[in-house]
């Protein structure tokens, strides 16, 4: 919560020694140093709200309340009570100078990118999907929208307007090529 609300950049060791509630040698000697405590919290975010996001996208049975779903949870996370707004991997990690932070980053992006592919690749196979229904690019549009949708909360729309989006985002993503609605949709 520390760096979500000040940035990397902006967290000094006293605001991690007190966010964290230890001692500046129980930090360094426990945690290590704020780019190691960066790289656990890091990790650890994504785990967590990977986990989540991908529940969210592959729990409901039809496609269009998956994509809303994983929509909906991008919102979420980023206007969580007593947390600043945004996202830890979308607004903080991407404005730190650090090869192995950006690294991580763009995997993690890459992973769920796959993923929400996955879920439309699955929808074609089920049907719910025209055979040439483009889910590489849809896939990348997806996480667009929610990165999009993340930034608007770290700029403060309130939380109700950007739900509503991620709904219209969701069936945005759906249109056929000419602009009709997909099957299933």
């Amino acid at each position: 919560m520390v760096f979500r609300s000040k940035g990397y950049d902006g967290v000094t060791i006293d605001d991690l020694v007190t966010g964290m509630g230890v001692g500046r040698p129980s930090l360094y000697s426990i945690f290590g140093d704020k780019r190691t405590i960066f790289m656990r919290a890091l990790r650890a975010y994504a785990e967590e709200k990977g986990a989540l996001a991908a529940k969210a996208l592959f729990s409901p049975p039809a496609l269009r309340d998956s994509l809303t779903g994983f929509l909906r949870h991008a919102v979420e996370v980023a206007t969580e009570e007593e947390t600043a707004p945004g996202c830890l991997m979308v607004c903080v990690a991407p404005l730190v100078n650090d090869a192995e932070v950006r690294q991580f980053a763009q995997d993690v992006t890459a992973a769920a990118t796959a993923q929400v592919e996955r879920r439309f690749r699955d929808a074609i196979s089920a049907g719910e999907l025209p055979s040439d229904f483009p889910a590489s690019i849809r896939a990348s549009q997806v996480m667009d929208l929610g990165r999009g949708l993340t930034m608007r909360a770290q700029m403060g729309a309130p939380r109700r307007v950007l739900l509503k989006d991620a709904e219209e985002a969701a069936d945005l993503v759906l249109l056929s090529r000419d602009g009709t609605a997909a099957p299933g949709r």
